[in-house]
Parts: structure tokens; C-alpha cells; sequence
């Protein structure tokens, strides 16, 4: 269903509908996907009451959407995917700055979804609550830390979800799901009192299952409408990626543009290879602060795997850091040289399909940051583009650009709801 679709429908059909679908989820994975979901009387009050207050945008007016539990909504806690944060700090007594904007659409929030628990993994997995599924692909991840946003929007439940991206954490459910999904760049003020991961590189951004969707959020969100104007852009296949991915990502880029010049694609696999490790040793100090003032206290509560990754962040070397500054500034030099000849980069999403919960291992983490990490260290944003694969698999293409208001997705967007109208793949 399209934003169209639910528009259409009356409050209590809205209500109705959203609750139907999120009862049809596989066992467990309603409560697996969903922090929080308001019960139908209190939907349909809230899509009944639109234009009290607000000045419903006719683009998102009435749409319903939810958002990660790292963003505050009045009246409900923010548990980032833990057992324990709202003891930690004040629940929230305010929208904060996303709910609040998107209240103002007159778009409907229907819920919060759970997440990799402090958005710290990629895989979806979390020993709390559940382990978010691909809605059609069972037994396989949805993909983190976005995890129930992801899956909220590929099962139908809603039409528009919002997540955050640090490494990937939009990037990969989108591509994984055969979504479209929009990562901004960091310090925007609707991640700005979000609860972070790290600062510094933590961004917000959402899914939608179709372009048209996208684009009408683009328009919406950020005023940013298709153009028709031709853009250059480059495609630059770098990377440990799976034989059967290689030639989707790479005939689903030519639809967009041609390869990348010899010369700027040989200096960014360079800087490329270096992302990784320089993009860890600068998160880790973030994220460690941020616990700082009840990891220890609170060892038991966390999984395992994520207290580990916290740990690893305190113990963080200046040396290490220093020489992450260093690779950050000729990282983002090699896009900056980009820009001064293409308006967009195209690059893959994803090394592999959405891997059975035994393959989400170290090894696989490490692949997946080969490609997230360089867009994630120089601070850019970046459009996931769905790559359709036999057996409703799915893979994606990362659409870089150097702002978020660049009317380049918007165009893309626009060429490829030409092609593909009610598809999300």
C-alpha cells in the first residue's frame, strides 16, 4: 500500500488495517519488530484530530508512521533496544525534534520499533526482545540496528518508518528488505536529541517500499522535488561482494550512469580500504562516552556482544584515534575531488543477501563495513537504491551525494518510479 492507499482510507479503517497486519506477523515477531503500538481507538482519534494545530502537509497528511526507539515520543519511554535505559534517564516528556516535525505533516505516528539493542550491531539481533526477521524470507535477518523499521515497512504494517544509520544501520534492512531508504548526514536537528550511538557520525533517515513514496518524502521532509535535469553521476564496485550480487549491482548502476574515471576510482579504493579501521577507532571513544556513566554498573543488563563492543571504545588509544583524524581528512578530500566532476557517486550496498541468523558472525559484520563505513566516515548521505534478486531476495546500490537537499535523488527517484511505479524492487 502506497501513502496514497492509506490516505484513502478512514481513520478507522487505518486503525484497522495497521493493526490486521501487525497481527499477521510470524509468531514472535510482532513483539519482536514493535516497542510500542498505539491501539486503534487511539489512531483513529489521532488521524481524526489532523489540522488541530498542525498544518497538515497533503503529501504525508494522514500516513501513518513509526519511528526507532531512539527517538523520544511524549508519553512513551525510549528504550534503545535495552532493559533498562528509561531508568537511566528521564522518560521524555516532549516530542522530540522528528516526532514533533512529523506530527506537524499531519503523517500519524502509530508506534516505536525495537533495534539492535543501543543501535550497536547490524545483524537485527537482540537477546531482549527478539530477533526481527525479513518479513519474507524467514529465518533471515531484516538487518540492524534498524531492524523493526525496517520490517515494519517491508511486511506492509506501515507505509513509512524512521530509523538512524551510524555504519549502515539504514543502508543494509533497506537493502536487505528490497526497500528504499534515505540515511541524512550527521548534527541535523532530528538527530541531534535522538539517543546516540555516537555523535558524531549518527544520523536519522527512513524507509518507504516504493519510490514514488520516497519522493513524495523528499518533497515533504525536505522540499526537495525532481528537477528533470540530467545529472553525471559514477558507479564505483569496490569490495568483498558475492559473485551472484556483483552483476545486479553493477547492471542496476548502469541504468544510472557510467563507471567512475581510473584514476579517482584507483585514489578512493585506497582511502576505501583504510575507512573500517579509522571509522572504529573514532566511534568507539563516542559510544563509550555515552555509557560512560553506567556500563559497568550495568554489565549483566546488556547482551553480551554489545557491552564488549562499548568496552572497546574506553579502551580506545589517542595514537589510534590520531591516525583515524588523518584518514577521515584524506577520505573526504577523495570525495571532495569527486564532487568537482560528478554530482553523484553509486556505489554497492550490500557484500551478501540477508545472511540465517548463524551466518550474522564477525566475519560477515566486517564484509558489510567494507562498503558502509567510507560513506559513514566522511559524513555524507546516501539513498539506497533496491537490487532485485531471484527468490525475492534482495540487494541495493548506495546513491551518494555531497548534501541531503540535492535535487539528484529526487531525479533519480523520479527515473525510477518511471520504471518501476508499484514495485519496491
Amino acid at each position: 500500500m502506497t501513502f496514497a492507499d492509506w490516505q484513502r482510507l478512514s481513520p478507522a479503517e487505518v486503525a484497522r488495517t495497521l493493526h490486521a497486519k501487525a497481527d499477521a506477523l510470524r509468531p514472535g515477531q510482532r513483539e519482536a519488530v514493535f516497542a510500542m503500538l498505539a491501539c486503534e481507538e487511539e489512531i483513529a482519534g489521532r488521524l481524526e484530530r489532523i489540522g488541530e494545530g498542525v498544518t497538515a502537509n497533503p503529501l504525508l497528511a494522514g500516513v501513518p508512521f513509526v519511528v526507532k526507539d531512539v527517538f523520544d515520543a511524549a508519553g512513551w519511554p525510549t528504550k534503545a533496544g535495552s532493559t533498562f535505559l528509561d531508568e537511566e534517564r528521564p522518560r521524555p516528556e516532549a516530542d522530540g525534534v522528528l516526532v514533533k516535525t512529523l506530527r506537524e505533516t499531519g503523517a500519524v505516528l502509530a508506534g516505536k520499533t525495537h533495534l539492535h539493542e543501543f543501535a550497536y550491531g547490524i545483524t537485527g539481533e537482540n537477546p531482549h526482545y527478539g530477533y526481527v526477521e525479513h518479513p519474507r524470507l524467514p529465518g533471515r535477518t531484516s538487518g540492524g540496528s534498524s531492524s523493526g523499521s525496517a520490517a515494519a515497512v517491508a511486511a506492509g504494517v506501515v507505509p513509512l518508518a524512521f530509523g538512524t544509520d551510524t555504519a549502515g544501520s539504514i543502508r543494509v534492512p533497506a537493502a536487505f528488505c528490497g526497500l528504499f531508504g534515505f540515511r541524512m548526514a550527521p548534527h541535523h536537528p532530528w538527530i541531534a536529541d535522538a539517543f546516540p550511538l555516537a555523535p558524531s557520525f549518527d544520523t536519522a533517515g527512513w524507509f518507504t517500499a516504493n519510490a514514488g513514496d520516497m519522493a513524495a518524502s523528499f518533497q515533504a521532509l525536505l522540499g526537495v522535488k525532481a528537477t528533470g535535469r540530467v545529472w553525471r553521476g559514477a558507479w564505483l564496485p569496490f569490495g568483498d561482494v558475492d559473485t551472484e550480487l556483483v552483476a545486479a549491482q553493477a547492471s542496476a548502476a548502469a541504468s544510472l550512469c557510467g563507471p567512475l574515471e581510473a584514476e579517482l576510482a584507483d585514489r578512493l579504493r585506497v582511502e576505501f580500504a583504510e575507512a573500517p579501521k579509522a571509522f572504529g577507532a573514532l566511534r568507539g571513544p563516542e559510544a563509550w562516552a555515552v555509557h560512560a556513566n553506567w556500563a559497568e554498573r550495568r554489565k549483566d543488563a546488556y547482551d553480551p556482544v554489545v557491552f564488549a563492543r562499548v568496552i572497546a571504545g574506553r579502551d580506545m588509544t589517542a595514537e589510534a584515534q590520531a591516525a583515524a583524524k588523518v584518514a577521515r581528512e584524506r577520505l573526504i578530500a577523495a570525495f571532495g575531488a569527486v564532487w568537482e566532476r560528478y554530482d553523484f557517486l553509486v556505489l554497492p550496498a550490500t557484500p551478501c543477501v540477508a545472511p540465517v541468523k548463524a551466518d550474522c558472525t564477525q566475519a560477515t559484520r566486517d564484509r558489510i563495513f567494507q562498503l558502509t563505513t567510507p560513506v559513514s566516515l566522511a559524513g555524507l548521505p546516501a539513498l539506497t537504491l533496491p537490487v532485485a534478486l531471484p527468490g525475492g531476495f534482495s540487494t541495493g546500490l548506495q546513491m551518494v551525494a555531497p548534501t541531503c537537499d540535492a535535487p539528484v535523488f529526487a531525479d533519480v527517484l523520479a527515473l525510477t518510479y518511471e520504471n518501476h511505479p508499484t514495485s519496491h524492487c
